[in-house]
């Protein structure tokens, strides 16, 4: 029997996009969002609510500010003490791992999805998912891109306007675009 494209989307294997079963996955949380992006930002209660009504779970003391976007919602675990500012997209379909005390810069993207650097393979309508983890104690700066696949260490600051696009070790400030590795922090 063949796989379905949200299995095949489910075992990190090439997917169609415009396969019906995984673009309903996206209809519901781009309601969510909208309620979300809805609520006054003097209603923190009223948006916690909704954020954990959004992600797949979420730790003790939540702060996410709007607007917020997500592909999904669901693939998203963020552990306890997490602080998102202004306008974070999280493109999540497949896993984002967030540890704990993260804080998320204004104007932050996180991908997990990519799709295929042939013509053909995007006139196909492909892509794949790549898992994205964020250790603990991280700082992502402003205007970040984290690309799909990577691994940020423990400790680890991503200065502002950086793109991610490999791992990045433990207690290191990064920065660029490509994010290299500025130096290492002593804790």
């Amino acid at each position: 029997m063949a796989k379905s494209e949200l299995q095949k989307l489910e075992d990190g294997e090439w997917y169609k996009l415009t396969d019906q079963e995984v673009a309903n996955r996206k209809i519901n949380s781009a309601t969510l969002c909208r309620d979300f992006n809805a609520i006054p930002e003097n209603q923190p209660d009223k948006q916690e609510a909704k954020a954990r009504e959004i992600f797949g779970s979420a730790g003790k003391n939540l702060i996410v500010h709007s607007r917020l976007n997500v592909d999904y919602g669901k693939n998203i675990h963020i552990g306890d003490n997490f602080l998102s500012n202004y306008n974070l997209t999280i493109l999540d379909i497949a896993p984002v791992n967030i540890g704990d005390n993260v804080w998320i810069g204004p104007n932050t993207d996180i991908y997990t999805v990519n799709h295929p650097l042939t013509a053909k393979g995007r006139k196909q309508r492909l892509g794949i998912g790549k898992v994205v983890n964020i250790g603990n104690d991280v700082w992502i700066g402003g205007h970040c891109t984290i690309c799909p696949g990577v691994t940020i260490g423990n400790g680890a600051v991503i200065a502002a306007g950086a793109v991610v696009t490999k791992d990045i070790p433990d207690n290191v400030l990064v920065g660029g675009v490509p994010a290299k590795v500025i130096k290492k922090i002593e804790q």
